[in-house]
């Protein structure tokens, strides 16, 4: 969490896309690909409030600098890769603090004529990713719906080992690269753990400093192994890491 205000990196971008149709517990689960662009810099991560005796006060933060570049970083990630649906989540019904998501959300999308601009409530949004996810392109939403939604994603499409994540901000080179998943030290050792998602963050980094087919290659190598049958045991399989590991770096 420091390093990602401390280096202002405002966009958790969280791709959540199906590896094999047969990892996925959905019936109409096929041709899920989904950008998750998490604001990474507010909300209530920054640990705002107070605690005194019985009384607990947490503060939720959203300001309109912070709301704005988030909401234009995915708008300018679905035009660079040509997608035409961008669908903005918050809970303004119930917080009206979010109505600033609105607001923003409609200034910046008026600047982007050839994509179609959607809202969901994010209870709503969580209904409709389970029922059709492959309607959904690009999320752009705060920074804890970001978070539960990504990991809703990852569910859809196998689990957290092989969800990728990069903290970033944009026009600058580097970044901030992590499995959504963490270090998991309960897995250290047992050979258990899938290096999927850290291989996949690793195109993400790879792509960021602007290398864009060697992270392809990378994806399509992971992809290959996968459909092979290199699975660690979170996707029903029997191999170990590293035999996941040799599996991609032979096709590769």
């Amino acid at each position: 969490l420091g390093l990602r205000f401390r280096l202002d990196l405002y966009v958790n971008f969280r791709p959540v896309a199906l590896l094999h149709p047969d990892l996925t517990p959905l019936k109409n689960g096929k041709g899920i690909h989904i950008a998750i662009f998490r604001e990474n810099t507010e909300g209530q991560y920054l640990g705002r409030g107070r605690d005194s005796g019985d009384e607990h006060v947490a503060e939720e933060v959203n300001t309109g600098k912070g709301v704005e570049r988030i909401i234009r970083a995915a708008f300018e990630w679905a035009k660079r890769h040509g997608k035409k649906r961008v669908t903005m989540s918050d809970k303004s019904n119930a917080i009206p603090t979010h109505r600033i998501w609105q607001e923003k959300f409609k200034t910046v999308a008026s600047e982007y004529a050839g994509i179609q601009a959607e809202h969901r409530y994010v209870d709503a949004l969580a209904l409709e990713l389970v029922r059709e996810p492959s309607r959904f392109e690009v999320i752009v939403t705060n920074n804890l719906y970001g978070d539960i939604l990504s990991d809703l994603g990852a569910g859809l499409v196998g689990g957290l080992g092989v969800a990728a994540s990069a903290n970033l901000h944009p026009g600058r080179r580097g970044g901030l690269f992590e499995p959504v998943h963490g270090s998991a030290p309960p897995l250290a050792g047992k050979g258990v753990a899938n290096p999927v998602a850290a291989v996949l963050t690793g195109a993400l980094m790879v792509e960021q400093l602007g290398h864009a087919g060697a992270a392809r290659d990378l994806e399509r190598a992971v992809k290959q192994a996968v459909t092979d049958g290199a699975r660690t045991p979170d996707l029903g399989g029997t191999s170990t890491t590293r035999d996941v590991a040799h599996a991609i770096s032979a096709l590769l």
